[in-house]
């Protein structure tokens, strides 16, 4: 059964997000929202990996490298200015989009080897994430004017 190296990617990304989280966080804390709401996603990242424990004892979490080696390639650290913020939070919609992918397939596991734990957490945490997308899409949104076109 290969659920288990996806219980095991999904774990890692969500700690990889977390971390990046709060990062970016900490980088932009000039912004007057930035550091909240992503010290908040962060928190709610750790949860889910949190979540995800019981399951991954229960199908002998096979931690693969795919989210550490995505994690290194899309974000090797914040940036400056606006155009930083606009590009580290372009990163962590990439991060969150990978979880999300993930608790897809996870879920559909779920449904095959018909496990109610597991498909309650995906539930709420899959519907989670998709916020955390909307948000960093809504922000990155209100970031691209003033860090494409005004001139630092």
């Amino acid at each position: 059964m290969h659920l288990a190296h996806y219980l095991g990617l999904l774990h890692r990304a969500q700690v990889n997000l977390a971390d990046a989280f709060r990062q970016v966080g900490d980088a932009h804390a000039e912004e007057p929202d930035i550091r909240h709401l992503c010290q908040r996603q962060a928190k709610r990242c750790d949860e889910y990996a949190e979540q995800l424990q019981p399951f991954a004892a229960r199908y002998a979490e096979d931690a693969p490298d795919e989210p550490d080696r995505l994690y290194s390639q899309l974000f090797s650290g914040t940036r400056t200015g606006g155009i930083g913020l606009l590009r580290d939070l372009q990163d962590l919609y990439l991060m969150a989009a990978e979880c999300d992918i993930a608790w897809t397939v996870v879920g559909q596991a779920a449904y095959g080897v018909r496990d109610q734990d597991l498909l309650a957490v995906v539930r709420r945490c899959e519907g989670q994430t998709a916020i955390q997308l909307k948000w960093l899409r809504t922000r990155m949104k209100a970031a691209a004017p003033q860090a494409l076109v005004v001139a630092d």
